[in-house]
Order: C-alpha cells, then sequence, then structure tokens
C-alpha cells in the first residue's frame, strides 16, 4: 500500500548574499528538489497489460495528482493512434489513477513491443510529458523557429482557396512546407505548418525572409476587408501540441458563437452531438454528459476544450457502444467554482460542440503521395480550386522523400463532389502522383485496394522528428 507524503512549509534560512537581497526584496525562496519530491518519492506506475482483456490492451497509470495530467495522458495514446474504447478516470484526494482500454486503428490489441515501451516510458518515472502543455503569447502571426524547421500559425475568416493563397506566398519565398495542420469551423480558418528554407534545408532565418513571409501572410487572411477580427489571434507557436494549438487558436477567436456556414458539414439530427450539464451537489461537481457519434480522438479534443476552459476532471467514465460514444466528466473550475449562471452552462456546451465538430469532416477526402519538392502543397491546392473544390480540413507531412498528403473537400456550396469533378482531378494530377479517393473519411478501419491505411495526418509518421 503506498502512502500518500504530507508536507508543511517552514522558515528556510538565507546564507547566501544574493538570498538575503531576495528577501528583502519579498522574493519567496523555494527549494528547486521540492517540485519533483512527491513524484521521486511516489513514481508513476504505468502498465499494459495485454492478457485482462480479449478484445483490447488495458493502460492503467498510477501516479501523483498534477494540472493537466489527464490531457497529457490522453494526447500521449492519442498521437500514437490508438483508439480509447473506454476509460475510468479519479483523481481524488491528491492520487490520478486511470485504466484505458485502447486498440489500434484496425481495432486489435496493441501488438508492437516498441509502442508498448514507449507508453511505459513516457508516462512513467522518466517521462517528460509536462512540456507538451505550455504555452506562450504572442503576435497575430506567429512565426518562431524550431531546430530545422519553423512554425507558423495563421488564422482569419475561411474562403475557397484560402489555402491555396497562402501555399503559393510560401512558393514563392522558396519556402518548403514540411508539415501542416488545416481546420475549419464556422466560416473560420486555423493552421500551424511547420516549414523551412529550400536552400539550406534549416529553419527560415533571414530578418527579410521572415518579414516578407509575415506581411504576405497576414494580407492574404485580411482579404478584401480591413476588420481585425478577419486575422487575428492571441497564441504564438510554442512547443504546444498542434491539435490543442488548433483548439486554441479557435476557441480564442471565438468560433463557437453564432451559426455554421451553410458549406460546412452538419449534423444529422441522429448525429448532433446531446450535450447536458448537471449539478452533483453531495460532492460540489458539475456533471458533464456527452452523446455523440463515436470517431478517434474524440475524447482528446473534450479533454483538450475542458482543460483550456480552466476546468479539472476529478472523475470520468467514457465508452463506445459503436456507432455512438458516451462520455460523463465530474468537474470543477481551477478555483474551485462551479457554473452558477445558465450563461456560463451554455457556453461550455457551446465550446464543446465546436471541439466536436472542427475535427468532423464528412463526405470525400483525397490522398496523395508524390516526392517532396517546394511548390508542391501550391501546385495540388491550386488544381482543386481550379476544379472548383473547397477544403475543409488538411493534413500535409513529409516522410523521407515523399509528402503524403491528406484533403477532406466539397465543392464550393458544401454540396459532395460529383464523379465527373473525380474522374478530372485523376486526369489532372494522377500521372504524377498517387492520388486514393475515400467516400467516408470517418471509416478509420477501411483500406482501399492500393493498401493505404488511414492514418493520422502529420504525427503518426513525424511524432519522433518533431518530440522534444
Amino acid at each position: 500500500m503506498r502512502l500518500q507524503p504530507s508536507f508543511s512549509f517552514s522558515c528556510v534560512a538565507l546564507s547566501h548574499p544574493r538570498e538575503q537581497i531576495m528577501a528583502r526584496g519579498s522574493w519567496p525562496y523555494f527549494d528547486p528538489e521540492y517540485e519533483t519530491l512527491s513524484i521521486r518519492i511516489n513514481p508513476p506506475q504505468v502498465s499494459v497489460d495485454n492478457t485482462s482483456c480479449n478484445d483490447c490492451t488495458l493502460v492503467k497509470v498510477d501516479s501523483m495528482n498534477k494540472p493537466g495530467i489527464l490531457l497529457e495522458v490522453v494526447q500521449i495514446l492519442t498521437d500514437l493512434d490508438l483508439i480509447i474504447t473506454k476509460a475510468y478516470i479519479s483523481s481524488d484526494g491528491g492520487w490520478f489513477m486511470d485504466v484505458f482500454h485502447v486498440t489500434d486503428q484496425h481495432g486489435q490489441k496493441i501488438a508492437d513491443s516498441k509502442t508498448i515501451d514507449y507508453i511505459e516510458k513516457v508516462l512513467g518515472p522518466k517521462g517528460h510529458t509536462s512540456d507538451i502543455l505550455k504555452t506562450w503569447p504572442g503576435k497575430r502571426v506567429g512565426v518562431n523557429s524550431m531546430g530545422d524547421y519553423t512554425a507558423i500559425e495563421l488564422i482569419g475568416r475561411d474562403r475557397p482557396g484560402l489555402l491555396s493563397e497562402i501555399s503559393a506566398v510560401l512558393a514563392n519565398l522558396h519556402v518548403n512546407v514540411v508539415a501542416a495542420e488545416v481546420w475549419t469551423h464556422n466560416r473560420r480558418t486555423a493552421c500551424v505548418l511547420y516549414v523551412n528554407d529550400d536552400a539550406t534545408c534549416r529553419a527560415v532565418e533571414d530578418p527579410s525572409q521572415l518579414s516578407a513571409m509575415e506581411e504576405q501572410l497576414k494580407n492574404i487572411l485580411r482579404g478584401c476587408e480591413n476588420d481585425e477580427k478577419l486575422a487575428h489571434t492571441s497564441f504564438s507557436v510554442g512547443s504546444t501540441h498542434v491539435d490543442r494549438r488548433l483548439h486554441q487558436l479557435l476557441f480564442a477567436d471565438r468560433d463557437y458563437e453564432g451559426t455554421c456556414s451553410a458549406t460546412e458539414p452538419d449534423f444529422p439530427p441522429s448525429s448532433k452531438p446531446k450535450i447536458s450539464i448537471d449539478r452533483c451537489e453531495e460532492k460540489g461537481y458539475l456533471v458533464v454528459t456527452v452523446r455523440c457519434k463515436d470517431r478517434p480522438k474524440l475524447m482528446f479534443d473534450i479533454v483538450c476544450t475542458l482543460t483550456d476552459m480552466q476546468y479539472v476532471v476529478f472523475h470520468a467514465t467514457i465508452s463506445s457502444d459503436s456507432p455512438y460514444a458516451s462520455q460523463e466528466y465530474y468537474i470543477r473550475h481551477v478555483d474551485g467554482c462551479t457554473l452558477d449562471t445558465e450563461g456560463e452552462k451554455e457556453k461550455v456546451i457551446k465550446c464543446l460542440e465546436a471541439a466536436i465538430r472542427r475535427r468532423v469532416s464528412e463526405g470525400l477526402s483525397l490522398e496523395l503521395c508524390a516526392k517532396d519538392r517546394v511548390g508542391l502543397l501550391s501546385e495540388v491546392t491550386r488544381v482543386l480550386r481550379e476544379n472548383g473544390l473547397s477544403v475543409t480540413r488538411a493534413g500535409v507531412s513529409t516522410v523521407g522523400e515523399q509528402a503524403m498528403n491528406v484533403f477532406y473537400v466539397t465543392d464550393s456550396s458544401g454540396n459532395p463532389v460529383d464523379k465527373k469533378t473525380i474522374e478530372g482531378l485523376r486526369e489532372e494530377i494522377g500521372h504524377t502522383m498517387m492520388l486514393n479517393v475515400k467516400k467516408d473519411p470517418t471509416n478509420t478501419k477501411a483500406h482501399d485496394a492500393s493498401g493505404w491505411a488511414k492514418t493520422s495526418f502529420f504525427f503518426g509518421s513525424l511524432l519522433e522528428k518533431f518530440r522534444p
């Protein structure tokens, strides 16, 4: 039985002159070893169990509780393209105890020993996952060097051909897009791109080139309007997880307000998320219940949104009864308060609905594979635009010399793409790159005749490259 340590603060003698100066200036002194003392006394225990359940792998995490730990664990499992079919979360009393039922993309147990070792390592005592939760305030269009890549984040009003214009600007500046993720929701678009200089294959560091890139991208986002709302974000790129960053950008942009545009896919009545918030008076919790169509990364999107809205999850139960998911969260605000007004409850419901919708892409998806080169993304998006297609979501990745792109598209009115347009695309770009057309992008277990499997956009292939 593990004993929970108890601590009390006491005065500490300051013998160093600088410490004495800090003391006179009212600076508190903390032993740098104290912050990790609890974890060192009681290190996390992680197990990956393939024997207790016939149809899934159990991932069990038992550790000291800390802010954001649930999001960290869910994020790691999601980045490995694992499907969470059930989960039981409890974090009362300073302890965090979770059990996740997971499968791979094909509904099978985790068989890869490297994946199992990685889970045990990154969630165990020597894991360093807390850095992925950091954020930095910054500019409307953020540009920040990250190793051999420069990360760019953009947010603005969505319109047909916008991604084509953005990629054309980067191509003209001799900048190569190595990886990118683009979401659209409620007439807004947000994207994070990793780029490098074509000549050096290194991060873009030339001040004049960065300045030109920033100014031209701002002009594209503004379009013909001068409204600051059209190209605004209150964050800049740091080491934050890309999917979470996109949630943050759209949340800060208040994309949850209003109604979705006519060109966005709408939920059929049977698939629309049903979200309710009740009180648990006995324990002082708010109980958030979500029932909607199940899909990969659903739990991540909900936990991410609750975390960024400053809510702490104390207990949760997650289950999937295909094709629907049922999720229940017992939460409090970080200040210990619960929602007091109907307006506050309504905002949480709207924000969760938006988080669920941002990743939903009904209809047609195009998967393209070609040898990477500067201007490839610009060329492909130009062809899509010239064929009257609107990109609702996109993912770009580069593995070695191969670029692998996924585009979720509709026609310019938001309707399904007709067969004639698809054949035109095959004629125009099929001879230079591998093109796979999927009718149902939400079916992650499907394979096409060529053997392509549905993958996450770029974390599945670039996880190691971009991991700190």
